[in-house]
């Protein structure tokens, strides 16, 4: 059993939501990525996203384009973030890392030896944003051969057919996009994710996550009353852009904890008689 799924049945049998955030690795300072991770991992997240810097990451906003821009120019490549993950691992053997980022990168890399370095680095999944399900079976099962969990993404505009397709080969969990657009952007329509989430369960038997557009306790609480995992991302970097190196893992940490007990006040839906 994959960690990803070790963890989400024991949130399930604790009555308790999913909490994931994303960071982009080697932001804002390299040194303090791994000091980040165990931060929020220790403040109350169950999957940590990290981010994998590109030159191009058309599907971010602002706030994730300037982060990805400042760990490229300080030389942060895949190499890197998979030391990062190695280095978490030996002091969290438990909470799942999903990598997320482009085709390129990996593609530069070789798609095998990525596939076989990222399961000795301890990954546990992988979210490649430019590859739709439709072009991208193969991988997927090249990742779980190595038992990795391939997450894909859904959106408002999703079909059913994509959403059949996705059923049929994602595992971990799949990330429903809840606005259209970049991360970062837009309102979120709580009672418009709400309505979505039962279309997907139709076709997706792993957990669904919820994320873009979701930024303090508030929308985190409400997002988690109708999934099973609250995915935060741009507010988090946002908060982390301005702070000194020895602020981060402290200033996300506290961040993380405040979500945390947002998502923990959800009281469990009693079982259908």
């Amino acid at each position: 059993m994959s960690r990803i799924r070790a963890r989400f049945e024991l949130l399930k049998a604790e009555g308790r939501k999913a909490l994931i955030p994303y960071v982009t690795a080697g932001d804002p300072y390299p040194a303090r990525t791994v000091e980040l991770m165990l931060a929020l991992a220790g403040a109350g997240a169950d999957v940590i996203e990290l981010g994998v810097p590109f030159s191009d990451p058309m599907a971010d906003g602002p706030v994730i384009q300037r982060a990805a821009e400042r760990a490229v120019a300080k030389g942060v490549g895949l190499r890197d973030v998979l030391a990062y993950v190695r280095a978490f691992r030996q002091q969290d053997a438990d909470t799942p890392v999903v990598l997320m980022g482009y085709a390129n990168p990996i593609e530069r890399y070789g798609v095998d030896a990525f596939v076989t370095d990222a399961k000795a680095a301890g990954v546990d999944g992988v979210l490649v944003v430019d590859y739709p399900p439709e072009e991208c079976e193969v991988f997927a099962a090249a990742l779980q051969k190595q038992g990795l969990d391939p997450i894909f993404l859904l959106a408002p505009t999703s079909t059913e057919a994509r959403m059949a397709m996705v059923g049929r080969i994602a595992s971990g969990y799949v990330y429903y996009v809840s606005l259209k657009g970049v991360t970062g952007a837009g309102h979120l329509d709580t009672a418009a994710v709400a309505a979505m989430i039962p279309r997907i369960r139709q076709h997706v038997k792993v957990p669904v996550g919820v994320g873009f557009g979701i930024s303090n306790a508030e929308t985190a609480k409400a997002v988690g009353e109708v999934s099973d995992a609250v995915v935060i991302g741009s507010r988090l970097v946002q908060l982390l852009e301005v702070e000194q190196p020895e602020n981060v893992a402290a200033t996300g940490a506290k961040f993380m904890a405040e979500i945390r007990s947002a998502l923990d006040s959800i009281k469990p839906k009693e079982p259908d008689a």
